[in-house]
């Protein structure tokens, strides 16, 4: 597994991510990792024929988090190589097919493609956490959704958002995808603050049903077939968008 940083970034979590990974694990194309200066880039991932890059925001390639990112990019380039169809599905055509014929909130079809990303992470972390200890993913995960529900607006949406607010809605199914990978892996106890806040979630979002999206994430197949992996992403675009009672035919 060959991984170079370039753009000035701290080489130590990536190196470090790369000697975890290669435990259990190995990449067939070099590693390209760009430190972005924009604070405000997300970290991604992009895969071409004969190398993967890794992107980072420098303040994110700095942080405490910055060695489990990396890790999880790397299970993403493995998923990859791999050919697993969570990773191969092409996400618009499973949305398209799931709303043929129906007209969706533009905010509600943003959220489908999240939520597609929610699986594929369901998918990626599978291997991060066969690797690495879990500690400091639980610790995002509870407060990412601490921050989004402290940022929830008073009243429900109506129409197109005119503030940086929290989506209730979508924050409800954020916090199933939590519970759901916690589960998965049986990493906190029952009474662990995530359920709590997972609870205040899905009170905020009473048309989103947390149960029902947590089972759907937490029983995804660990080597399903294309034809069982587009039905799963079908499925549950349905159900987020014209089933929560948002969208209209």
């Amino acid at each position: 597994m060959d991984v170079r940083v370039l753009g000035g970034g701290p080489t130590e979590p990536f190196l470090s991510a790369q000697g975890l990974f290669e435990t259990e694990y190995d990449l067939s194309k070099p590693v390209r990792v760009r430190v972005r200066r924009d604070p405000d880039e997300r970290t991604w991932t992009g895969h071409y024929p004969d190398h993967h890059v890794l992107n980072i925001s420098a303040q994110a390639a700095t942080s405490a988090m910055s060695r489990e990112l990396a890790l999880h990019e790397y299970a993403h380039m493995r998923r990859n190589e791999e050919a697993h169809p969570s990773h191969t599905q092409s996400t618009a055509e499973a949305i398209y097919i799931g709303l043929a014929g129906r007209r969706v909130e533009q905010r509600k079809l943003t959220h489908c493609y999240q939520i597609a990303n929610h699986m594929k992470d369901i998918y990626a972390d599978d291997i991060t956490l066969s690797v690495a200890p879990a500690d400091k993913l639980v610790s995002f995960l509870e407060a990412s959704l601490a921050a989004a529900l402290a940022d929830r607006p008073h009243d429900p949406p109506r129409g197109h958002r005119l503030t940086p607010a929290s989506d209730p809605d979508i924050t409800a199914v954020n916090a199933a995808f939590a519970l759901a990978l916690v589960e998965r892996h049986d990493l906190v106890a029952p009474d662990h603050r995530l359920y709590d806040l997972a609870h205040a979630a899905a009170d905020d979002a009473p048309g989103v049903p947390l149960e029902r999206f947590k089972h759907h994430f937490e029983t995804l197949a660990d080597d399903p077939d294309e034809s069982e992996y587009r039905k799963a992403l079908v499925d549950v675009t349905r159900r987020y968008a014209v089933e929560t009672g948002q969208a209209a035919d």
